[in-house]
């Protein structure tokens, strides 16, 4: 099937997670205004219905970047719309964790995509970074704020000034992935992480992932309240009772 006519966006539901697969293999899975579109629609889901969210790319490439087609014929209102920001926000704001699956390319976009994410794993063939001055732009989706908070500030000054690309090895021993698995097991390995995260208390998980997002302003108060909230639920109670009773046997 054509790109012009096949869905940017494959989208599976497998009950409490969604696998969203970016599926342009024409423009090795770029992003474009249909792709954001599918994005934002999946988003809208998530937030009514909220699921683990594991985020890949078909043909093993996660996502070149923006589809620089399109980009080139953008100007200074579209800048200010923000058309990949606002859909990559609402990608980091969802509910539950988003797990980042990210096989060959993840470049520009595809890589503050995959910023937005919670978790990031990948594969020996990943190659990761913003080489978007190198185009006459700069990274405006969220890397100059998000990456610094998952590398560091020097270490990311030195991706996005520099245009440099890392590799799996440099990603993973950045923390910008948490693992680098076989690109067959790689969205085994995902589901793996889903099965975990999906074991424990879906509110004390959200809970989690808020104050984990928060400003550093809104610490430690946030915490306390949120943790005020579990304590008064029943299955505060019921998830410590049975841990007791497993320690007792």
């Amino acid at each position: 099937m054509a790109d012009s006519i096949r869905p940017p966006l494959h989208v599976e539901r497998r009950g409490d997670r969604v696998v969203a697969t970016l599926d342009r293999p024409a423009t090795r899975n770029a992003i474009d205004l249909a792709a954001i579109d599918a994005l934002h629609a999946l988003c809208a889901e998530l937030e009514q219905e909220p699921a683990i969210l594991i985020l890949t790319g078909a043909d093993g490439v996660f996502a070149s970047g923006a589809d620089i087609a399109q980009l080139r014929e953008r100007g200074a209102d579209d800048a200010r719309r923000g058309i990949n920001t606002h859909a990559f926000s609402r990608v980091a704001d969802l509910p539950m964790p988003v797990i980042a699956a990210i096989d060959g390319y993840a470049l520009g976009g595809g890589a503050e995509l995959a910023y937005a994410a919670d978790l990031r794993l990948g594969t020996p063939r990943t190659r990761i970074g913003n080489p978007e001055t190198g185009l006459g732009i700069i990274a405006a989706a969220g890397a100059t704020w998000r990456l610094p908070r998952i590398v560091g500030e020097a270490r990311a000054a030195e991706l996005l000034l520099t245009g440099r690309i890392l590799d799996a090895d440099e990603a993973l021993a950045w923390g910008l992935v948490s693992a680098v698995h076989d690109p067959d097991d790689l969205l085994d390995a995902a589901h793996a992480v889903a099965d975990r995260i999906a074991a424990n208390d879906p509110v004390a998980t959200r809970h989690t992932k808020t104050a984990l997002r928060a400003p550093a302003g809104a610490h430690p108060q946030l915490e306390l309240e949120l943790q005020a909230e579990l304590f008064e639920r029943p299955e505060k109670a019921e998830r410590m009772t049975r841990f007791l009773e497993r320690r007792r046997t």
